[in-house]
């Protein structure tokens, strides 16, 4: 077994509303939607309009400044609506999903007889392109630049989040195809990084190609870039390539399947969920069909698409996001509490030993919206750094990035993190600073002075 990196730094929040692990097989596909938001740095140009008959694999809109980079449609039908919000920007396409999918062919093929361009091209008329990421900056990868290196994680240590070894059991052919495709775009094995306690049956021990990384520890160990930090750091003029290892079956169906079936499975969780479960849905499912008739309090919640740390609002009509893999929902805070921090707190979570239920690390909470209190000054705390496993000293980075400060954004590592590596230390801040934001307006601030 290969070297198990062990981070003591970071924080498990224990959630109620885990979900048992059974997969639900798929229900009706009514609608589904793709949001050019959901990808950094995209202006997005429309290609379709209202009324529009699709099929799965047509292109819905395109990248202006890389045309190339195309976004298709996971299910075929009709464009029922085009949302559009201030100033005109482009919030989502909206198809109206056929009884039965109908797929564009792209024809079957083998990676190995591929060339590198070949298999560039395919991925760029498909629209399964923009599932390849990139860092720094955490935005849809070049395909004109070659990476140092790829990395899948295959587990994720968020709040409730989904059980990778669970949902991709039974797709062995379609990850081996993808990751011998994502081998041949970075010319050598593919990094792929599992939990320490990962069983011997998994379905990740089986596959070739593979540098395999073991990691141990609390949350953020999941998460992909902690994981480069310890293992290939990024220096200025570098890129590695990430993605996620449902998608990684996805880019394996296409040459498989030689259509673009992107077809996964996800994970309803949280306290406000009648029944917790795994879903087998499609990628941008409507929220409202995955939910129907499992939800609680529809009046006093909020919904999730993503985990509680990084995760998106979005409205009971709503869509799942296009990296997402699970939905969560919590009870909404929006009442004031008598007395707040200053009553014994058996039954409240703490990242400090402020409430006694430190003493119970086990157990489980139920969590809801409310900030327990207001803005307060910026200051060195030492609280982000007990949370933050990467060798970077986040709050200097921080007001490098609220000063504009280039050169010490370099200086401070903006290359090596995206906004999720540092959720925890917004979580955990007693100043209430919206630490992801400010992350990701230094990090569009670099890219366009960069540029």
């Amino acid at each position: 077994m290969s070297k198990v990196i062990k981070l003591k730094k970071g924080l498990d929040i224990k959630l109620n509303g885990e979900a048992e692990k059974v997969v639900q097989p798929a229900g009706k596909i009514t609608s589904c939607a793709l949001k050019p938001t959901d990808f950094r740095a995209l202006t997005p140009k429309l290609m379709v309009k209202v009324g529009d008959e699709v099929k799965a694999g047509d292109v819905l809109f395109t990248d202006k400044t890389h045309p190339e980079i195309k976004f298709t449609t996971p299910v075929s039908g009709s464009i029922e609506a085009v949302n559009r919000g201030e100033r005109r920007k482009l919030l989502e396409v909206v198809v109206k999903a056929d009884a039965e999918i109908q797929y564009r062919d792209f024809g079957k093929a083998d990676v190995n007889k591929l060339k590198r361009e070949e298999i560039i091209t395919r991925l760029l008329e498909s629209g399964v392109w923009p599932m390849i990421k990139q860092r720094p900056y955490d935005i849809i990868a070049h395909p004109e630049n070659t990476p140092k290196a790829v990395f899948v994680s295959a587990f994720d240590t968020a709040p409730l989040a989904p059980d990778y070894d669970l949902i991709l059991n039974n797709q062995e052919k379609d990850l081996q195809t993808g990751i011998d495709c994502l081998c041949k775009l970075c010319g050598k094995n593919v990094n792929l990084n599992l939990p320490a306690d990962t069983p011997s049956s998994s379905v990740f021990l089986k596959l070739q190609h593979v540098d395999l990384n073991y990691f141990s520890g609390p949350h953020p160990a999941g998460n992909v870039g902690v994981q480069i930090h310890h293992l290939n750091p990024i220096n200025k003029g570098e890129q590695v390539w990430v993605v996620n290892i449902q998608d990684v079956a996805i880019i394996g169906r296409l040459f498989n399947e030689g259509r673009f079936d992107a077809r996964k499975t996800i994970v309803l969780a949280g306290s406000e969920v009648s029944k917790p479960r795994y879903e087998q849905t499609i990628l941008g499912a409507s929220i409202q069909t995955l939910t129907a008739g499992n939800l609680k309090n529809a009046t006093e919640q909020r919904i999730i698409s993503g985990n509680v740390l990084t995760g998106t609002q979005v409205t009971a009509n709503g869509y799942l996001g296009y990296y997402d893999n699970q939905i969560t929902v919590i009870p909404e805070g929006n009442h004031y509490e008598f007395l707040g921090w200053a009553t014994p707190g058996f039954n409240k979570f703490s990242a400090s030993k402020l409430f006694p239920s430190f003493l119970c690390p086990q157990k489980h909470y139920t969590l809801d919206t409310n900030y327990h209190g207001e803005r307060r000054a910026f200051v060195v705390s030492g609280q982000y750094e007990k949370v933050f496993p990467m060798d970077i000293y986040p709050v200097y980075l921080l007001k490098a990035c609220l000063t504009q400060d280039i050169d010490r954004m370099e200086q401070l590592g903006i290359y090596e993190v995206a906004p999720e590596d540092m959720a925890l230390c917004e979580f955990v801040c007693t100043s209430k600073i919206p630490v992801q934001q400010i992350l990701s307006n230094g990090i569009e601030l670099m890219m366009k002075e960069t540029n």
